[in-house]
């Protein structure tokens, strides 16, 4: 591996890491909501606090492409690994599934716009389900579809020791069940911490095997 190989891998490292951080904040800071969707909650939440509707949807918009950048790291992990039976399919759903799964912040500025001009929020949010519903469906099916390959490919790969497989396998599959199941404990609470699970081994994986190569680098270097 070259030493501008290395460094792309550090990159690829750092962006697996960051991605289920910024989705963990952005979470986590949700107003909760004990199910999904619920136009007179959404309301509420809205009215009692707009800017952190906002600040929070901005955030889970912009974490959900980060998602599908750390993917496409280890997309090329996993190839450089020699696995291309799972993860070269699966990439395009999990960039497919975030892509859409980003739209719903984006839908979501609708009852905070409403808000501040003093419209009614509930009457908004219930115009919005049908959408919101259709996209979250098509997303979480779409990006199920992808998780289960990479996976399968994390698996087949053996990039990580025989338990932190295990982990992150199940981390996988608990982030993209999450994504199912309409109750806010599950949807920001699980998702967050399954999305940590999963991926903070494969960056720490990355960017060790990045940094280790750099120190062969420099004692081939020094050697000649």
């Amino acid at each position: 591996m070259t030493t501008t190989h290395a460094t792309t891998a550090r990159f690829g490292a750092i962006g697996v890491a960051l991605a289920p951080l910024v989705m963990l904040v952005a979470l986590i800071a949700h107003p909760y909501l004990v199910r999904l969707p619920d136009a007179a909650a959404v309301a509420e939440a809205v009215e009692a606090n707009t800017r952190l509707w906002g600040w929070v949807h901005l955030l889970t918009a912009v974490g959900s492409g980060l998602v599908a950048l750390a993917f496409l790291a280890i997309r090329a992990r996993l190839r450089d690994a020699g696995e291309e039976r799972f993860s070269t399919w699966a990439l395009p759903f999990v960039i497919a599934g975030s892509i859409l799964y980003g739209l719903l912040p984006a839908l979501e500025f609708a009852p905070m716009a409403t808000a501040s001009t003093g419209g009614d929020v509930a009457a908004v949010q219930t115009a919005l389900e049908p959408w919101f519903i259709a996209i979250l469906v098509t997303s979480v099916i779409t990006f199920a579809v992808g998780i289960y390959g990479f996976a399968r490919g994390v698996a087949a790969s053996r990039i990580l020791s025989p338990s932190i497989t295990r982990l992150v396998v199940t981390a996988l599959v608990l982030l993209a069940l999450s994504r199912f199941v309409p109750l806010g404990a599950v949807q920001f609470y699980l998702q967050a911490i399954a999305g940590v699970v999963a991926l903070w081994p494969l960056a720490f994986q990355m960017w060790r095997e990045s940094q280790g190569t750099r120190v062969t680098t420099r004692r081939s270097v020094i050697a000649g």
